[in-house]
């Protein structure tokens, strides 16, 4: 259970393309439930989230456009 996005059961990381200069990033947060992202910029707004098998599916349709 995820209870918003600051929440202590989630485990936030800062995307490796994310740039030096704090513009444009992105954070990925996740628990036993789901994946959480949000943009730094405003990390007290709203996250999305997808189950743990829709974010993996994602990362993979990446894969094979990068």
């Amino acid at each position: 259970m995820v209870e918003g996005p600051d929440s202590p059961l989630n485990t936030w990381r800062k995307s490796t393309y994310s740039g030096g200069g704090g513009s444009d990033c992105v954070e990925v947060g996740s628990s036993a439930a789901q994946v959480l992202v949000r943009d730094t910029k405003n990390r007290g707004g709203d996250a999305l989230d997808v189950d743990h098998h829709e974010w993996r599916r994602f990362l993979a349709m990446l894969k094979t456009i990068v």
